[in-house]
């Protein structure tokens, strides 16, 4: 069983993956390179002067397997309560985790067919930590907002997500706060 599945591999999703794996949870992304991204060009990121959409996927990939997740090109067709997590089934196999992040823009699907409520706006309804009212599934990016569709914020909610994974399986409030010291070497 994996700690951490992440269904969807845009800016939510990657980032959810990077503070995942990069602070010691097994993580698993599926990602059918769908992404809104490629249709994108980054202006307004922090720290990015200029940056294609794909060229954005391309690196935040390699930064997500860089710090030890698993990138699986496989849409997911079902995600399922199971006794302690979840079932990931997609067409060649399944996968247990114990959490999920939802990360799939739009196609809020998977969370109505898990029972996630969902707003009057008929987006996920979610808390300030992405959490869903299914305990340990956390919807984020555009699935919780009726608009505000912008990568950082997506970015913001993965991250979020993680943080509150990270704090439940720590029993304290995590804080994920790297130093220059805590670069590893590429």
């Amino acid at each position: 069983m994996v700690d951490v599945a992440v269904v969807g591999g845009g800016p939510a999703g990657l980032s959810a993956a990077l503070y995942a794996a990069k602070n010691g949870l097994e993580t698993v992304v599926f990602d059918t390179d769908e992404s809104w991204m490629h249709k994108a060009h980054l202006f307004n990121y922090p720290a990015v002067r200029s940056i294609g959409g794909d060229e954005f996927l391309t690196v935040t990939r390699g930064q997500a397997r860089d710090r030890g997740a698993t990138l699986v090109d496989e849409a997911v067709t079902d995600v399922e309560a199971i006794d302690g997590g979840f079932a990931v089934s997609t067409a060649e196999d399944e996968y247990d985790a114990t959490y999920i992040v939802l990360a799939t823009g739009g196609d809020r699907s998977l969370a109505e067919d898990l029972g996630c409520d969902f707003t009057d706006e008929d987006v996920v309804d979610v808390t300030l930590d992405m959490e869903t009212s299914v305990e340990d599934v956390y919807a984020t990016g555009a699935m919780g907002r009726a608009e505000k569709w912008q990568a950082v914020i997506a970015a913001g909610d993965g991250a979020a997500a993680v943080l509150d994974i990270l704090s439940k399986e720590k029993g304290e409030y995590y804080h994920d706060f790297d130093m220059p010291s805590d670069v590893p070497e590429l």
